[in-house]
């Protein structure tokens, strides 16, 4: 390291503190030069998160075959896509903490190694307690990607530069959600289910070789494990754990219609609410939850919120349309939802100079339209609407997508202390993932109570004393006679059936078309939070980066 970057003493004292490299918190001062090795760590982590990422979506569109294979049925399957998001929220809020104990590059590199071994392991096993167990331990591992890969952006980048570190890391997690799908279909129908999980050698390879050359070696400080802050761990940990079942599983339950349900509910309640009285009343708090009195950083943690409600809202939706409405494979619902991925691969690199240019708030309000746009462009979805149809949508809400993700987390994390970086990460990863299995958990019970209204309304009108539908049985009736059916019985029994499929189809549709007017609506109330940051102000390191 040059001598001009070696920080005083204080600042090294600091680094050292906060699990930082010497280098990390020379970049937070003023300079815009940023070393190779910043790039190829802020490159590394942020493909590591990728991978954790793009894992989620792979094994979730594999999961029929994966159930097949452990002889699961489909409530005790459901547990091989729900371990891994449990393992994943616990870990988050712990990064910080333990990457200051471990170094942040041991503790990074040892989590990437364990990510894949556990990877490698899940697609060895044939039992389903087995497998939920590994994908679990994945989930922990996996969790510590996506906070410390921000994390390293906020330390390794000056502000000028965290814009160009936040557009790559953004490509990577909003890329994984939209490719997942076709990656997934197309392993397991050319390699076989154990292929979703062995595909993370190689990028997981990639990770800690990129990792292991870029970032500093710094001493361990075992001793910050016994004084961590163990109340608001176990509270902590109880209490995201327990949420997250609830989520992810109270429609299959029946929500609170369940015991377990509503006693894991109570849980959730109890433990988050003993856990923020423990973070604002402890002297070293595991997350810095005050982070939340600053107005810019409450409306990015808002906004982060609303948009894994909607991204992930929007394409869980999309995916239940396609698959039960058009009997789309996995693979072919890839090639649908891969069209909000292609034009992020255009804005994404502009996204840097875009905002050197224009103030950040406007990219949000942009970015928020295009994405009410692409949802309101569904609300009039019909049974005939398949792949074609669906470019447009989302092509707008790839474009949205892309211009809300970076201002988003710049105008969120502007200002914060390079002390505070472990917890802004860590905050910001879990509103966006707790926003995710909200809005997938809510939008599939509305369109389930949605539907369910459509269809009582819808069979009213179809009642065989309305002359309307007896013309339509008499024709089916006539269809089915010279179609196999052997009597009249017979065939009026079938034309009775196809009418009432047709009715569910339609009542089906049309709730789709009602969740995609809610997730407009939910983009709007995003538009609105845009109003809550500060003016960014004018920055003459900003400046000086267009020169580089």
């Amino acid at each position: 390291m040059t001598a001009e970057l070696i920080p005083s003493e204080a600042e090294e004292v600091l680094g050292r503190e906060d699990g930082l490299t010497t280098e990390a918190v020379s970049r937070g001062v003023g300079t815009t030069v940023v070393p190779l090795r910043s790039w190829i760590a802020v490159l590394g982590a942020s493909l590591g998160a990728f991978m954790a990422m793009l894992e989620t979506e792979v094994v979730n569109a594999a999961l029929a075959d994966v159930r097949g294979a452990v002889g699961a049925n489909i409530d005790d399957g459901s547990w091989i896509s729900t371990a891994y998001p449990i393992g994943e929220i616990v870990a988050i809020p712990l990064t910080g903490w333990l990457s200051r104990a471990f170094s942040t590059r041991l503790y990074l590199i040892t989590n990437a190694a364990l990510f894949v071994a556990f990877s490698i392991a899940c697609g060895s096993v044939r039992e389903l307690d087995q497998l939920v167990v590994l994908r679990a331990l994945q989930g922990l591992s996996g969790g510590v990607m996506v906070p410390m890969a921000f994390t390293l952006i906020i330390t390794l980048l000056p502000e000028a530069r965290r814009p160009a570190g936040i557009a790559l890391f953004s490509f990577t997690l909003t890329v994984s959600s939209s490719i997942g799908p076709l990656l997934g279909g197309w392993l397991t129908a050319t390699w076989g289910w154990p292929s979703i999980f062995y595909f993370t050698v190689v990028p997981g390879a990639v990770t800690i070789g990129m990792l292991w050359a870029s970032l500093d070696r710094e001493p361990m400080q075992l001793r910050l494990l016994g004084q961590g802050d163990w109340w608001g761990i176990l509270t902590m940990a109880l209490g995201l754990a327990s949420l997250q079942i609830v989520l992810e599983e109270g429609e299959r339950k029946d929500w609170f219609e369940s015991g377990f349900i509503v006693r894991l509910a109570a849980t959730a309640a109890i433990a988050l609410a003993l856990f923020v009285w423990i973070e604002l009343g402890v002297k070293g708090p595991l997350i810095n939850l005050r982070l939340l009195a600053r107005r810019s950083f409450l409306a990015g943690a808002m906004g982060m919120f609303l948009l894994g409600v909607a991204i992930y809202g929007s394409e869980y939706m999309l995916l239940l349309y396609l698959a039960g409405v058009q009997d789309y494979s996995p693979a072919q619902i890839g090639r649908v939802l891969v069209w909000a991925a292609l034009p992020q691969l255009l804005v994404f690199p502009l996204l840097p100079l875009l905002m050197r240019k224009l103030d950040p708030r406007w990219l949000l309000v942009v970015g928020f339209a295009l994405f009410t746009a692409s949802n309101l462009m569904n609300v009039g979805i019909t049974a005939d609407v398949a792949a074609a149809e669906l470019v447009a949508p989302n092509l707008a809400r790839g474009v949205g997508q892309a211009l809300l993700l970076v201002p988003l987390s710049v105008l969120a994390v502007a200002g914060i202390e390079t002390s505070q970086a472990a917890s802004a990460s860590a905050l910001l990863t879990i509103m966006h993932n707790l926003g995710s299995a909200v809005g997938i958990a809510s939008l599939e019970s509305f369109l389930i109570r949605r539907e369910q209204l459509h269809f009582y309304r819808l069979s009213e009108e179809v009642s065989v004393f309305e002359q309307d539908t007896r013309q339509r049985l008499d024709q089916l009736v006539q269809y089915f006679l010279g179609h196999g059916a052997t009597d009249s019985t017979l065939a009026w029994r079938e034309a009775v059936l196809a009418v009432g499929q047709a009715v569910q189809q339609q009542a089906n549709v049309m709730a789709f078309a009602d969740t995609f007017y809610v997730l407009g609506a939910i983009m709007l109330v995003g538009l609105a939070t845009t109003v809550l940051f500060r003016r960014p102000a004018s920055s003459e390191a900003a400046k000086a980066a267009t020169a580089h």
